[in-house]
């Protein structure tokens, strides 16, 4: 048998390749978009895709299944678990193989059992691996946003993301029965999890990439709760907010992926470029934080295409506004790669970061900067002015402590929660140690706040420059 683990840092996601070398097939399990991966493995492995399944109807990224499928010409199997309102809707159309609790996909000498475990999602599978050609037991189980490593998948997302009333106390009791289920495993299984450290969908997800169920009944915290309403309150306690593009992710893979946008992203001429215009394009500056505040264009966003790129964008881009990227052609041919796993797919091209900004100004227009100050060059303002901080860190960070007199407005809140700030005072946006607040300012300057400075260095910065804190 063959396993090979595919992990999107950005995401925080992994999907797997199982294949049975005799028989030259081979499954994949929780596909993200990016499907060339998949076909690339399965082909350098002498392997041939012939199914492709997914644990559930996933909400942080559109889902590679279907469209993985097509191009493998492979057998699709979907959840037929759960209630009518969270079946695949496409299911019928693809041809789908619909799978139940105890369902078999058998790969050449490799058994892949479908296992419903719901709790995260109601139609929630995870698949138990065995090697036919060497036991009869399962060697792993691939268990989705079930089980993670030190975790567990939180079973609030369709009642806080999707805005399903009444759903994440029910999910949570599901999960503990399928916590029970899963304790009858032997201590020797292997987890694979679908997601690692960073991932929203859950709230302590440990960073090591696999475990096994006997390093997590005696260790994880989950486990360690043995009666419904105690494990009940504490899953439900402490989720981090999920990102409102969540929503927008359960009801495309719901009701069908589209295929991926294919073709090479179209350079833009500075004719093209009209910000502030309403029907013009977001531009999206995808250059470092340094960068953007030493030049950029009037009314652009900066997220630097770091490992936290898709958070953000699934935090601040909407989906029913086109994109335009600045920076290299490189970089934005990655930034729109990255932006299709969650389905931001209108992005109508790119303005090389090289050129644009001596062609801006060759136009007769004005370059902006962005006000970037180390917190010991900030102290007095803050304690002594009238300048307002805005700390965009969590909740949760800023109740550990803080600036004095600072406010608390958490970045994927900033768009929504900008009438709070007044524009007639000096606004100091800082966060924990300088990569969100730079963000943050861009997306208040997009908006027309003038009067900002960011503390580039964080409050982290601040402590160590010696200021007070407050708790």
């Amino acid at each position: 048998m063959l396993l090979q683990r595919f992990y999107h840092a950005g995401l925080a996601q992994a999907s797997y390749l199982v294949g049975c070398q005799a028989s030259g097939e081979a499954a994949v399990i929780d596909p993200n978009r990016n499907i060339d991966q998949y076909l690339d493995a399965a082909q350098r492995a002498g392997l041939r895709i012939v199914a492709v399944t997914e644990t559930h109807i996933h909400a942080d990224y559109v889902s590679g299944a279907r469209e993985l499928a097509q191009r493998a010409g492979a057998r699709l199997f979907l959840s037929a678990m759960g209630p009518a309102e969270w079946q695949y809707a496409f299911a019928a159309a693809d041809g789908a193989t619909l799978l139940r609790d105890g369902d078999i996909i058998t790969i050449g000498n490799v058994r892949i059992q479908a296992v419903h475990t719901p709790g995260h999602t109601p139609e929630h599978l995870s698949f138990l691996v065995t090697d036919g050609a060497a036991a009869d037991e399962p060697m792993g189980v691939c268990s989705g946003d079930f089980v993670f490593v030190g975790d567990v998948g939180r079973p609030d997302l369709l009642e806080r993301a999707a805005g399903i009333a009444n759903t994440m106390e029910a999910g949570a009791r599901q999960l503990f029965g399928s916590l029970q289920r899963f304790r009858t495993l032997p201590d020797y299984v292997q987890i694979w999890p679908g997601h690692g450290a960073g991932s929203a969908c859950g709230k302590a997800l440990g960073a090591v990439p696999q475990s096994t169920v006997g390093y997590e009944k005696r260790h994880g915290w989950a486990f360690a709760i043995g009666e419904e309403q105690a494990f009940v309150t504490a899953v439900l306690a402490g989720q981090p907010d999920p990102p409102p593009y969540f929503a927008q992710m359960k009801r495309i893979n719901r009701d069908g992926p589209p295929l991926r946008p294919a073709g090479a992203l179209v350079p833009l001429a500075i004719s093209d470029l009209h910000p502030g215009r309403p029907d013009a394009p977001i531009i999206v500056d995808v250059r470092s934080s340094d960068a953007f505040a030493a030049g950029h264009v009037p009314g652009a966003i900066n997220l630097p295409l770091e490992n936290d790129f898709l958070t953000w964008a699934g935090w601040l881009l909407p989906y029913d506004r086109p994109l335009a990227l600045i920076g290299s052609s490189d970089a934005a041919r990655r930034a729109r790669d990255e932006l299709t796993l969650i389905g931001l797919d209108n992005v109508t091209g790119y303005w090389d970061a090289a050129t644009i900004l001596d062609q801006w100004q060759l136009a007769g227009h004005s370059v902006a900067t962005l006000a970037r100050r180390r917190a010991v060059e900030l102290e007095s303002a803050i304690l002594h002015e009238d300048a307002l901080v805005v700390d965009v860190r969590t909740a949760t960070e800023f109740a550990e402590g803080h600036t004095p007199g600072a406010i608390n407005i958490p970045l994927g809140q900033l768009v929504a929660r900008r009438g709070e700030l007044p524009e007639d005072r000096l606004v100091i946006i800082t966060c924990q140690s300088g990569t969100r607040s730079p963000i943050a300012a861009s997306v208040l300057e997009a908006r027309g706040w003038t009067n900002l400075v960011e503390m580039r260095d964080g409050f982290e910065g601040w402590k160590l420059a010696g200021g007070p804190v407050a708790r």
